[in-house]
């Protein structure tokens, strides 16, 4: 199995990665800002059971279809950037009322959109391609099941820093939700950000 050293630092160069500016940590601070830290949380939950979706792709060789494949990653591309169109269009009609604990729909559908969001990433299928197996020691053992693991650890990463995120974006968020001029703004400015992330989704390449 992977060494403790090599998990370690993994475990460091994935919190850094988490931390730094992407979708997704942007997509957990809109929801949150909007929806409260509840919702950001289950969201952050979606989130890295997509990771677990990408981490089994990755152990199993799927991923590298992604890669590969034109096709299917234009068809991932295209489904991402549509979904976050619509999460752009229903955030720039939001009234302030709408806003808050609850409003974004059911801890389910919440959950359900931290999935969608991930795995319709084709950038995340590829870079868990290149990522993970550079800290893969077959000397060690599976490759498979050492994947499996630092798939985990990037998830706990994942879970730390996403989770703060949620928990302070939803305070601020409910500071922000008591005027509802400013909560008018919030939601615009989270649209803005779903609709940004939707057109660099759409225009990326494979490199």
């Amino acid at each position: 199995m992977v060494s403790v050293e090599t998990a370690t630092v993994f475990f460091g160069a994935s919190l850094l990665l988490a931390l730094s500016p992407g979708p997704d940590n942007l997509f957990v601070l809109s929801q949150s800002a909007l929806y409260g830290r509840a919702s950001g949380l289950i969201i952050v939950l979606g989130l890295c059971t997509g990771l677990v979706v990408q981490t089994v792709a990755v152990a199993l060789g799927v991923a590298a279809i992604v890669q590969t494949s034109p096709l299917a990653f234009t068809l991932l591309k295209v489904l991402g950037a549509g979904y976050l169109l619509y999460l752009a269009w229903k955030a720039f009609r939001a009234p302030a009322a709408e806003a808050g604990a609850g409003a974004g729909g059911t801890p389910w559908t919440m959950y359900g959109r931290g999935i969608i969001m991930n795995i319709t990433n084709p950038k995340v299928s590829i870079f868990f391609l290149a990522f993970l197996p550079q800290f893969a020691e077959p000397a060690r053992g599976p490759v498979f099941f050492q994947l499996l693991l630092l798939g985990g650890v990037f998830m706990l990463a994942t879970l730390l820093v996403f989770g703060s995120i949620a928990f302070l974006a939803g305070y601020l968020g409910a500071v922000l939700s008591r005027s509802a001029r400013i909560q008018k703004t919030v939601n615009r400015f989270a649209g803005a950000i779903f609709l940004g992330l939707a057109l660099r989704l759409a225009t990326m390449g494979r490199s």
